[in-house]
């Protein structure tokens, strides 16, 4: 339970983290946003096929990999549907500064986090007890640039620096609950654990191939992204072999 609890809090304080440095800056080059987003994907992709998915098939079956990986997709999907699409970043320099919109996308950010706090408290949840540490570093490695981005968004869309950092913040606190309710979820269904370790895992998969990966090519910066997610891979692969 401590150790829930510390992962919990390092993976939403990460969000605050990453947005510390919108109180110093207003900008930030596209390659430079690029490869934080490729780097972002290489650590979820490592997360996903490294620890989920091999001990969500350690517990069951091909079967229950296929439908948890399924639903975590079509969930995804559907949140995408009912939920304003946010991009932070290649929307920063939208010319649209009103208040409406930048509720809007702290709303959309919020929710959009919902997955990544249930996917720490699921993993938390499971009786690898390495695997919540894993997913918790891995969320918390990804909090960091969207925590920027999205205190940079506020930045340049006219919301004073310091509350642009409180709010993008904020947005991190609400993966704090859904990792408890996820962990009291897997508490109660027990047999329900495999199947939350591949909803997980493919949430992380479709944010990696819809959102992360698209946006860090679309700038021209195909060669740094490329490297930034090798990089990312391969960081989160010996974070994985050494606690696991």
């Amino acid at each position: 339970m401590n150790a829930m609890i510390l992962g919990s809090l390092v993976t939403s304080l990460c969000t605050a983290a990453g947005a510390l440095p919108a109180l110093l800056f207003s900008n930030i080059s596209h390659r430079g946003r690029d490869s934080l987003l490729a780097f972002t994907a290489g650590i979820m992709v490592a997360s996903s096929t490294y620890g989920l998915i091999p001990s969500s098939l350690k517990l069951s079956n091909l079967w229950v990999l296929t439908i948890g990986i399924l639903l975590g997709t079509v969930t995804l999907t559907l949140m995408e549907l009912l939920i304003p699409h946010t991009d932070p970043a290649h929307d920063i320099k939208r010319s649209d500064s009103t208040q409406t919109g930048s509720w809007m996308f702290l709303s959309a950010m919020a929710l959009h986090n919902l997955p990544e706090g249930l996917s720490v408290g699921v993993s938390y949840g499971s009786p690898n007890q390495e695997l919540g540490t894993i997913v918790a570093l891995s969320i918390g490695l990804q909090n960091i640039p969207e925590g920027f981005l999205t205190a940079l968004y506020l930045v340049t869309h006219g919301m004073r620096r310091r509350y642009a950092f409180l709010l993008a913040a904020l947005t991190g606190g609400l993966e704090f609950l859904s990792c408890w309710a996820g962990l009291k979820f897997t508490a109660s269904f027990a047999g329900i654990v495999p199947y939350g370790l591949a909803f997980a895992a493919g949430a992380m998969l479709f944010v990696v191939y819809k959102e992360l990966i698209p946006e860090s090519h679309g700038d021209g910066n195909e060669r740094a992204s490329t490297f930034s997610f090798i990089f990312g891979l391969l960081s989160m692969i010996a974070m994985t072999h050494l606690l696991g």
